[in-house]
Parts: structure tokens; C-alpha cells; sequence
């Protein structure tokens, strides 16, 4: 949704790489691309203008004018400011003192209210809760089964006592539903109401007589992010028919502009509590302003990605093939342990989606979104025509077992050929990079002064200043100032430039010239850069 934002504000900030000081004339032209920018996405003029005022103020403020890298420090800025117009900080649901807590969803008609209870509801219960949907919307046709449907797939019990299609009263059967709760033990109640619209007085006048028969904990106004302006008008006609006290974004994960969601928050002053990215029931989650900045900014979003992890990776069959893959004894991370660790990350999501919380993807956005869920299927599929054996040893397979596997996939012989040695090349690799973060010596091989203590020690003992001879004598070699072979030299040191010392950039142009990759990850760039053959 935030692409062509992502994209401007990215060129914008290039064009200030390499510059040591910024200039008024600079600051006002980056202002005015930022500016552009916001509006193209659909933001709000007065939130724009409110953002690029406090831009220009801070960015001629001490922070940017003392700091050593201006650029950097503008970015930080442009993100602390786009945390604010999303509401500064999270919100989640305040639960009642006495169960049960009532969440009332409002909003337009085709929002998705019905779809995003059950999303709610599947979410609640995953936080230990036991919820109850209401079906409220009595007007539109289907909606009470619908609800029903959502509710059956969230494992959450719908209360329904009348068949909608325009039969029933709405505002009787969220009466009725606090009874339910009580005496089944619910702790939180989701009522969801009739879509309506704006103009409508008598939809307008039967929300604000459920909410004030029911007094819910927390209204929520449902909005469809893919409506740009019409979101925040929408919004401002709801507080003052009914009143909200947060809202829920939804189809965040379309290709509309996105200046809804950096909009309403701001204008109406309520803040954005949750956000469904996708069709899916578990496709929604609590809205982070900070995360939502950082991925505008092509920053990446590395705690929803650890967060979506750690629910569903089983940690103990991730830390014994992890254990498999450092131990150097060659194939015993095998086709097994690959698929185990593949099906648990398809658990995430698409890995469009998951690619997409990574920072700096921005840049490779086509790429990502060409990715081929099916290319996953069928290596689930070969890795399954495999028996245990020779999932677990690569190296049995010959010919004759090749061509059964690719008759019982399905696939070609070509295709069992090019998974297995692309496995036994990113097998090297990462047990290469295993051994460079935690083998013998500790260091990086190719890495200057990444080679272990005692080996950079050594090197630098041999080291004369301007080429004199280092004396053997330990009293002499102090008084020249070099270390002995046992020292452990400091960060400075491995660069030549002196203990307590900081490399300058002539220092680090000098290491990454001779930085050198292991063996098996240099074939891997050269064959890429070879392209298709």
C-alpha cells in the first residue's frame, strides 16, 4: 500500500547521500519532496502541513546542524514524525473490571466489519480470552450466516437468536447477548452492527441506540483503508452521530495509496488499534505506529517478523537442526530438517510477506512479488517422494532413485537434480558461515583483523612503525610500543591505526579492498552474476 510513498521518500534521501552539511536551499527542497510525496499518497493537507512544519523547524535545529551524519539524522526525524500522525504510541483493548468486556464494531458497509470480528475473535482467544460474536446486523441480507460461517473457522460460538434478512430487533439482541455472556461464562462480547452509511439517520440513530444499551468498553470504527479522504470524512460524521474510541484499519494489504491510515488518526485525534493485512482469519494483529513508520522508511520490520517467529517455530526442532547445521561433520542437516524448517516458516505467511519485513526489500519489491508459492509446493513434493534415508544422506542418491523420486513428484529428473545440488551448495555455505562466526580461531577468514586475537596480535608484533624492526627484548619491544604476541590488540589496532584509536575512512576503504569471500559463497556470486545459462 505505502510503495510509491516508500519509493519517493527513498529517492528524496539519495539525493542527500555524500552531503557532510545541509543548506537551508537543501532542507527546503527536501521539504518540498516530502511534501509532494505525502500528497500523492492521499494524506491529509493539514496533516502534510503540520508534518513538513516540524520538519523544517527540527531538521534547522541543533540536532541535524551538529550532527556528524546529517542525512541519518533527517531520516530519524521523518520517522519520529510519521510515528506521531499514526498516534504515537499502541493501544489495545481495555477490558472491563467485571466480565464482560463489550467491543461494539461500527463503520460503512463493505468495510469487512463481519470478516474483522471473527479476526478479533480468533485474536482474543489466542490471548486467552473467550469471546462471544453477536450478529446484530439484522438489515443486510446473509449477514447473520455469514457471521456464523466467520465464527465456525475462528472456533468462536455466534449468539443468533434472529434470522436478519430484515426480520428481528438489533437493538433487543444486544440486550439479550450480555445475558448470554453472563451466564455461559464469556468474558468479552463482540457486537457487530449493520453497515451504514454516513447520511443515513436512521442506521446513525439504531448504532447510537445499541451503544447505549449494551455501553460497550471500547467502540471501534471499522475503515477501509483502500477509501483514502473519504475514511477521515466518514470517520468525523461516526464520532459525532455515535462516538468511537479507536480504529481498525483494514485491506491494509491492498494498492491504494494508504493516506487513510496516515490521516485519521491525526485528524480525528483516536488512535489506530488494530490492522487486517489480508483475507485470512489470522491476518490481523495490534497496529504499532513505530513499526508501520519503519516499514514506510524501507526500515524493515524485524519485531513482527520475530514476534510471528517465535509463535510459530518450534524452538526445540529449530535448535537441533541449527545444531546439526554447526557441527561440521558435513551431511548431517539433511532434506528432512530442510522441509521441517520450511513448513514452519509458510506457517507465517506468504514469503512475499515475510521477504517484505526485511529491511531494504524495498529495492526489491518486483523480485518479491514474483516470488512462486507453487515453486514451494513442488519441493515439499520431491523432498516427500523421498524415503528417510535418503532425505537425511543426499549422497545415496543415484540415478535410478533419482528418476523415482521425479516420477513419484511428478517432475522432471532436471528438477530432482537441481534441488539436491542446491541444497548441498547452500549446505556448504552456511556451515562455511557457521564456521566463521564460531570455529577454530574465532575470526573471519579474508576479514583484516578478524582473525582471532592471537592471530592479529602476531601480525601486529611482526609490524614495525614506518618499517623499523621490532626487537626481540621485551623492555625494547615496550618501549617501541608494540604488543606482545600474547596482547590482545583493541578494534583500532586491527586497522593499523593504534590502540583507543578509530579507524578512519581511508583505513576502511583499505580492509574492504582486500576483504576476500569464503570459497563456496564467491562461486555462489559468480554463478548468479553469470545469469541463466
Amino acid at each position: 500500500m505505502f510503495d510509491t510513498l516508500s519509493d519517493r521518500l527513498a529517492a528524496t534521501f539519495k539525493g542527500l547521500r555524500g552531503k557532510g552539511r545541509l543548506t537551508d536551499a537543501d532542507i527546503d527542497a527536501t521539504a518540498r519532496e516530502i511534501r509532494i510525496a505525502l500528497l500523492e499518497a492521499d494524506v491529509n493537507l493539514a496533516v502534510v502541513k503540520e508534518f513538513v512544519a516540524n520538519l523544517k523547524d527540527r531538521c534547522r535545529s541543533e540536532e541535524v546542524s551538529g550532527a556528524l551524519n546529517p542525512t541519518q539524522q533527517i531520516i530519524k526525524i521523518v520517522n519520529e514524525e510519521l510515528v506521531n500522525i499514526l498516534g504515537g504510541e499502541d493501544r489495545t483493548i481495555r477490558y472491563a473490571k467485571t466480565p464482560p468486556t463489550v467491543i461494539m464494531l461500527a463503520g460503512l458497509q463493505g468495510a469487512g466489519k463481519t470478516t474483522l470480528a471473527g479476526k478479533l475473535a480468533m485474536w482474543l482467544k489466542s490471548e486467552g480470552h473467550s469471546p462471544l460474536l453477536v450478529a446484530a446486523d439484522l438489515q443486510r441480507p446473509n449477514a447473520v450466516n455469514q457471521l456464523q460461517i466467520v465464527g465456525q473457522r475462528a472456533g468462536a460460538h455466534v449468539f443468533a437468536p434472529e434470522p436478519g434478512n430484515g426480520i428481528g430487533d438489533p437493538i433487543a439482541v444486544a440486550r439479550a447477548s450480555i445475558l448470554e455472556a453472563q451466564r455461559k461464562l464469556y468474558d468479552v462480547v463482540i457486537v457487530d452492527t449493520a453497515g451504514r452509511l454516513g447520511i443515513d439517520e436512521t442506521l446513525m440513530q439504531q448504532a447510537a441506540d445499541i451503544k447505549a444499551a449494551v455501553t460497550p468498553d471500547e467502540t471501534l470504527f471499522v475503515v477501509d483503508a483502500m477509501i483514502g479522504q473519504d475514511a477521515v470524512n466518514t470517520a468525523l460524521a461516526f464520532e459525532e452521530g455515535v462516538g468511537f474510541d479507536g480504529v481498525v484499519l483494514t485491506k491494509l494489504d491492498g494498492d491504494a495509496r494508504g493516506g487513510a491510515a496516515l490521516s485519521i488518526a491525526r485528524v480525528i485525534g483516536k488512535p489506530i488499534m488494530f490492522a487486517s493485512n489480508g483475507e485470512g482469519l489470522k491476518d490481523f494483529d495490534v497496529f504499532h505506529p513505530d513499526r508501520m513508520a519503519s516499514r514506510i522508511l524501507d526500515m524493515g520490520d524485524m519485531l513482527t517478523l520475530i514476534e510471528q517467529a517465535e509463535k510459530h517455530f518450534d524452538q526445540e526442532q529449530s535448535r537441533k537442526a541449527a545444531e546439526k547445521l554447526m557441527s561440521g561433520k558435513g551431511n548431517e542437516f539433511g532434506l528432512g530438517d530442510f522441509l521441517s524448517q520450511m513448513q514452519q516458516l509458510r506457517k507465517m505467511g506468504p514469503m512475499s510477506k515475510i521477504f517484505g519485513m526485511l529491511p531494504g526489500m524495498g529495492q526489491m519489491k518486483d523480485q518479491i512479488a514474483n516470488i512462486d508459492e507453487k515453486e514451494i509446493d513442488r519441493i515439499e513434493a520431491i523432498i516427500y517422494s523421498m524415503t528417510p534415508a535418503e532425505r537425511d544422506d543426499v549422497a545415496i542418491l543415484n540415478g535410478s532413485r533419482r528418476a523415482r523420486i521425479a516420477k513419484g513428484a511428478g517432475v522432471e529428473v532436471s528438477d530432482v537434480n537441481n534441488l539436491v545440488n542446491r541444497f548441498v551448495e547452500a549446505r556448504k555455505m552456511m556451515q562455511s558461515m557457521a564456521g566463521m562466526m564460531g570455529g577454530k580461531g574465532g575470526g573471519m577468514p579474508g576479514m583484516p583483523g578478524m582473525g582471532g586475537p592471537r592471530k592479529q596480535a602476531k601480525s601486529q608484533a611482526k609490524k614495525g612503525k614506518k618499517g623499523q624492526k621490532v626487537s626481540g627484548n621485551p623492555a625494547k619491544r615496550a618501549a617501541q610500543g608494540k604488543p606482545t604476541a600474547g596482547e590482545i590488540v583493541d578494534a583500532g589496532a586491527a586497522f593499523g591505526v593504534g590502540a583507543g584509536a578509530q579507524p578512519s575512512e581511508a583505513d576502511m576503504a583499505a580492509a574492504m579492498e582486500n576483504f576476500q569471500l569464503p570459497p563456496e559463497m564467491q562461486r555462489m556470486f559468480n554463478q548468479k552474476n553469470q545469469g541463466p545459462r
